[in-house]
């Protein structure tokens, strides 16, 4: 099987596992009111779950990433999978809140970090044409878990409860995953890039760093992270709240839980749409307006009390930041080689997590404090607005470790 054909192959492997592990994990949403009303525990102690597990899966990611540089994905997402059903196996049968937290937080979190930067990195090494498409429909399997594994989640709280629901997700995870991960494959050695995609402007050729890690000292990574930092904690509060939001305006919980399914559809288009703008417009420009459109999206939620109302606005939220978050990865190979890819984009995702952390234990606090997720809103769309701002000072593409980085034509 050639080079590009198998590269199909690890996107389509890379979208299933995406998709079951994100789910698995981003489904504490819908498990936050069935926890709070058996155990007693508050809001911000079980959203401090999700927190402390954005921050491990970025530090995780960050040696998950580097760790891909030197051994490949495969032995990387295969011991992931393992961590995170063993993660939600403990949560599942704790009556502690620490050791919930440590478990959700801390295993599952670790495991989610090796997931995006590893797959991801893996993605652009197969790929010198329709680079942005690829890497978008890897991220499509974060697009489909709300839609699959949140209502799912839901059903099985009900009928069985949020235990029972999150032990049989740990062993349904681990089983779908182990086998997946076997499929993974570093890309062959590609020559590198001959031709700059129409529209781009590369900057004459840079000395390459002599390590990885000197890659993240420059300007191009500073401005990555920094963009990819704000964007996550722009949309991790409304993401993290919305279904409690929904369920205070009266809207009922499976009614409510499919606000994700319909952010997770919009996501589909989104990352399909946006990849292919990319590959003919330019990263830049669909990164910024894609921010500047989240940001919008995000301040609209203080209007909205009616389930149309939500629908129509996770619409727009989910084809905003569903299309935009993998073109990150590819923003990246312009200005990195193949070689330090998942050193840098795991440097990547744990600012991007940071950023993600504040947005769960923010919005519980600002609702235990002020009894209204209105200035959640308020908050996470000014953040959004300023990371269109930052996205508007990423440098023209450089030569940086060593490998041109334009693309070639779509």
């Amino acid at each position: 099987m050639s080079r590009i054909h198998y590269g199909w192959v690890i996107v389509a492997t890379g979208a299933v596992m995406t998709c079951v592990a994100m789910g698995a994990m981003f489904a504490l949403p819908v498990y936050l009111q069935p926890i709070a009303d058996e155990t007693g525990w508050t809001r911000a102690g079980i959203s401090m779950a999700m927190t402390i597990g954005f921050i491990v899966m970025g530090v995780a990611g960050f040696f998950w990433g580097t760790l891909t540089d030197r051994i490949g994905a495969r032995p990387v997402v295969l011991v992931a999978a393992f961590i995170l059903g063993g993660g939600l196996y403990l949560a599942s049968t704790t009556s502690d809140l620490v050791v919930f937290q440590f478990a959700y937080g801390g295993l599952v979190g670790m495991a989610g970090g090796a997931f995006f930067a590893p797959l991801m990195a893996t993605t652009v090494g197969w790929f010198d044409k329709h680079r942005s498409l690829a890497v978008s429909l890897v991220s499509l399997g974060a697009g489909v878990a709300p839609m699959v594994m949140t209502p799912f989640a839901s059903i099985l709280i009900e009928a069985f409860g949020w235990r029972s629901a999150m032990s049989m997700t740990a062993i349904g995870a681990t089983a779908l995953l182990a086998p997946a991960g076997l499929l993974i494959r570093r890309a062959p050695q590609a020559a590198p890039d001959a031709n700059p995609a129409s529209g781009q402007d590369v900057a004459p050729h840079q000395p390459a760093p002599t390590t990885a890690f000197a890659a993240l000292r420059t300007p191009q990574f500073v401005v990555l992270a920094a963009t990819f930092f704000l964007c996550c904690a722009a949309h991790s509060g409304p993401i993290f709240h919305t279904v409690s939001y929904a369920m205070l305006c009266g809207i009922p919980a499976l009614a409510a839980a499919s606000i994700y399914s319909v952010e997770g559809l919009a996501g589909l288009f989104g990352r399909v749409v946006f990849g292919l703008a990319a590959d003919r417009l330019g990263v830049k420009k669909v990164i910024i307006a894609g921010l500047a459109l989240q940001a919008v999206g995000i301040y609209a939620y203080i209007y909205v009390t009616r389930l149309t109302d939500f629908y129509m606005l996770a619409v727009v939220l989910g084809m905003a930041y569903g299309g935009v978050m993998p073109l990150y990865a590819v923003l990246a190979r312009e200005y990195f080689g193949p070689h330090v890819m998942g050193t840098v984009l795991g440097a990547a995702t744990m600012t991007s997590s940071i950023g993600m952390a504040f947005g769960p234990v923010g919005g519980g606090w600002l609702y235990d404090t002020y009894g209204s997720y209105h200035f959640l809103y308020i908050a996470s769309a000014a953040i959004g607005v300023a990371a269109a701002i930052m996205a508007l000072a990423f440098p023209p593409p450089r030569q940086v470790g060593g490998a041109p980085t334009a693309t070639a034509p779509a």
